[in-house]
């Protein structure tokens, strides 16, 4: 990190010394950026634990690259005891614990350089620990989002400094001590800020910006929305040979993930017998809603609740379904939206910043952790691992757990007092959603974002799919016996229950596993049905943002 910095930024620090103190503390700093850790890690001379957000360690990559470095996860929404421990263990040992006291990345009123309250957790932790807190305050880290700060030569102008330690009260009971703590660490906070725009002249453009307008590029239309403005766009072949790229590496590690994936005694004879008794089911009863569960008064004022899934498997963890809850000041007679998330999902930051927005257009949102995902990973396995592998009986048995969950949360809701519904599902959730139309009809829309749709190519063409296919060639299981299945699992092979003119169908042009070819076939099919094209490939960020400007067009 000093190296990558050291090129691309010309860091600025004062009182470095009150970092480089001996002993355990709590280093406490503001939050405009990712790259705020990063920074501050480069330029304090001893290491520093922090405590990251939860929802990164599921992430391969980023989760083992945080361990590597001693991070570890904070649950923003609620007291997590396990953090606690860990941030009290470390601080025994003398280290220093980081920790970002507004709970994520915030900028103007929102951020408590401009006076906005601090959460609570760092004044406890530190008369918890017996160890101070130093406050730090970084500016300019935020623009580390836009391109052109990492040209070569540019070195991007940054500027850091730290506050004097701030006692942790031992005089005092705790209620009385983290008053004072937290007191003093606004107020230390708003004069580090202060000193820092007065002794380096500091302007408007060096104060925090959202991430979002420090990578906008001012003045470039942006092609195919109205009224909004963008990055300018690679050429469509650089876009297309970048979305294949990513596809192809994503595909690639999905493939070494199932190759820890056998069938797991799952014989041709046990697949012909489920196959069996499901084509004496129709997908009504299939998927039919068992009311044995009150979920309705489960239902609260609260962020999550749980429940026993009706769908019974040999992980324990899976067996426990869960869905937040995010409402609007309208209560629970307003519109609801289902977020349904895709197959491995690496983080579900973004989409409880899209249930923001809903809030904001006056809709709950709820966030379902769909099957072997989130909460429900078992011990020993990662985000969604068990969802798509070689064992076709799982995968099929998974939807249907998906999708019967869903159905019970709708009619919670309903008993709630909601009578509206949308639904926005990608990839896997995407699956699920177009299942979840063919057996609901109450929905204002149905957004589907490169769904799983063609079942038959998923499993016998997919490039994410290959170590799949061996298995199930090396047990004899044939493509005639799995399409056995299709009336139940294949939204191609069926028609929605729902009216289609609520069905938006996102598909991405250089899709290779859900391709835009199969979007157009159930768009055809699937009559009244409105599809849009994004030019992106199967993972990306784009298909979100264009789908709920359509949405908005469409007046959701």
């Amino acid at each position: 990190m000093k190296l990558l910095f050291g090129y691309a930024a010309q860091i600025h620090v004062l009182r470095l010394e009150n970092a480089d103190r001996k002993g355990a503390f709590l280093l406490a700093s503001n939050h405009i950026s990712h790259f705020d850790p990063l920074i501050i890690s480069s330029v304090v001379r001893r290491k520093i634990d922090w405590m990251a957000m939860a929802e990164f360690f599921p992430t391969p990559l980023l989760g083992h690259f945080l361990r590597a470095v001693d991070a570890f996860p904070a649950d923003r929404h609620r007291a997590d005891r396990k953090t606690i421990r860990t941030a009290i263990e470390r601080l025994k040992q003398g280290r220093i614990v980081g920790v970002f006291p507004e709970g994520g990345i915030r900028d103007g009123a929102r951020s408590l350089l401009e006076g906005a309250l601090l959460r609570p957790g760092a004044s406890t932790l530190a008369h918890m620990a017996s160890v101070p807190i130093v406050p730090c305050v970084i500016i300019g880290s935020d623009r580390f989002y836009s391109k052109k700060s990492w040209r070569p030569v540019r070195r991007t102008q940054v500027w850091i400094t730290f506050g004097n330690a701030i006692s942790h009260s031992p005089d005092l009971e705790k209620s009385a001590a983290r008053e004072r703590i937290e007191q003093e660490l606004a107020t230390a906070f708003t004069i580090l800020y202060n000193e820092l725009r007065e002794k380096f002249s500091l302007t408007s453009d060096d104060l925090p910006h959202p991430p979002r307008e420090r990578m906008r590029v001012v003045g470039t239309p942006r092609c195919g929305v109205r009224g909004r403005r963008s990055a300018p766009t690679l050429p469509l072949t650089l876009r297309r040979f970048a979305a294949t790229g990513m596809d192809s590496l994503m595909c690639a590690s999905m493939n070494i993930l199932q190759s820890r994936h056998r069938l797991h005694g799952r014989s041709r004879d046990e697949m012909e017998r489920y196959v069996v008794e499901c084509e004496k089911l129709t997908a009504h009863e299939y998927y039919a809603v068992r009311h044995d569960v009150d979920l309705a008064s489960r239902i609260g004022n609260g962020a999550s609740v749980t429940w026993r899934s009706p769908i019974e498997t040999d992980f324990p963890a899976n067996n426990i379904a869960r869905a937040d809850f995010f409402p609007c000041p309208r209560g629970w007679h307003a519109p609801t939206v289902l977020m349904l998330h895709a197959l491995m999902s690496a983080s579900h930051i973004g989409y409880r910043r899209w249930a923001t927005r809903f809030n904001e257009l006056g809709w709950n949102a709820c966030f379902v952790h769909l099957p072997y995902h989130y909460s429900r990973v078992p011990r020993g396995y990662w985000n969604g691992e068990l969802a798509i592998t070689a064992d076709l009986i799982r995968n099929a048995e998974g939807l249907r757990q998906g999708v019967i969950e869903v159905r019970q949360l709708i009619a919670a809701l309903r008993r709630r007092g909601c009578s509206d519904f949308g639904l926005l599902g990608t990839s896997y959730g995407g699956w699920i959603g177009a299942l979840l139309a063919m057996v609901e009809r109450d929905f204002r829309f149905v957004a589907l974002m490169a769904p799983i749709v063609n079942v038959e190519h998923a499993v016998w063409e997919s490039p994410a799919t290959a170590f799949m296919r061996r298995e199930l060639r090396r047990e004899k299981i044939e493509p005639s016996l799995v399409a056995r299945h299709f009336h139940l699992s294949s939204p191609m092979h069926n028609e929605p229950l729902c009216n289609a003119e609520r069905v938006l169908f996102v598909a991405g042009e250089f899709d290779s596993i859900a391709r835009p070819a199969d979007l157009e076939k159930i768009h055809e099919k699937w009559r009244g049905s409105e599809l849009l094209r994004v030019p992106q490939g199967h993972f990306g960020y784009r298909m979100l943002r264009e789908t709920m400007a359509r949405l908005k067009e469409r007046g959701l």
